[in-house]
């Protein structure tokens, strides 16, 4: 459940933001942060629905755009597989389940980051970088 730290949080971000901290925009991202599963759009709305039955999917696409360009949330994008959404905004990769269809964080050290960096051409900086990892569980041994 989202804390009234996170709910002043994103209202000081979307204000800061010249945006109103609108009830819509509010449960969308309380359901971001409630399950951090990296929902995508269709089952973010079945959630917020419960909550807030008169939502439509295009104010929850709109919600989600703008939590995004806000950075409240990131996108996570895999080939052919529709847009998800992660709230922890640190850097770090994500493990895709090919199995399950789950998504996880996967912390990367920072020197790991650094070196990633270092591989740039001379004279460019990555403002983030956007690592993914795919497969599936492996059989576990005895």
């Amino acid at each position: 459940m989202a804390t009234s730290l996170e709910s002043s949080a994103l209202t000081k971000r979307l204000t800061d933001s010249g945006l109103r901290p609108t009830p819509q925009r509010e449960v969308v991202f309380k359901v971001i942060l409630e399950k951090r599963d990296h929902p995508t759009a269709d089952e973010i709305f079945a959630r917020v629905k419960s909550q807030m039955p008169t939502i439509s999917l295009a104010t929850v696409y709109n919600c989600l755009e703008t939590l995004v360009q806000n950075g409240l949330v990131r996108q996570v994008n895999f080939d052919r597989a529709p847009t998800r959404y992660c709230p922890n905004l640190h850097e770090h990769a994500h493990f895709h389940d090919e199995t399950t269809g789950e998504v996880h964080d996967i912390d990367v050290p920072a020197e790991l980051l650094a070196k990633l960096r270092g591989v740039l051409p001379p004279g460019y900086d990555a403002s983030a970088i956007e690592l993914s990892f795919r497969g599936k569980a492996a059989p576990e041994t005895n």
